[in-house]
């Protein structure tokens, strides 16, 4: 288990090719605003309900919110910018391409914009 300052990540599959994550984020809490230059990603929320805030596409304005509930999922390709935000505390089952440095952080509570360091 890795620490967050949103609540917590667990790592339970890692290969050269993918990446299983499960996120517990608080509720109340987000995850930065942030894009991949190429790590390719597909969360399903197994429990809670979050806010995916997402851009439709390079350069396309403000971000849309999207409400995902337990059993949906939402798919994120490389260069869209997004933020998740539990409504109640979540966990989120995460299966990505292997590249997890691949973070562009554009704002973060939490002021780790610009990197990606945990």
């Amino acid at each position: 288990m890795v620490p967050k300052p949103w609540g917590h990540e667990t790592i339970w599959a890692s290969t050269d090719q993918y990446v299983g994550k499960i996120l517990h984020i608080k509720a109340g809490h987000a995850l930065s605003i942030q894009y991949h230059n190429t790590k390719d990603e597909t969360v399903h929320l197994l429990s809670g309900e979050i806010i995916y805030r997402v851009q439709n596409g390079p350069g396309q304005g403000d971000l849309e919110d999207v409400r995902l509930r337990a059993g949906e999922s939402f798919r994120i390709t490389p260069h869209t910018v997004h933020q998740m935000e539990a409504v109640t505390d979540c966990d989120v089952l995460e299966a990505s391409t292997a590249h997890l440095d691949d973070v562009v952080r554009l704002k973060d509570r939490y002021g780790r914009e610009g990197t990606s360091q945990p």
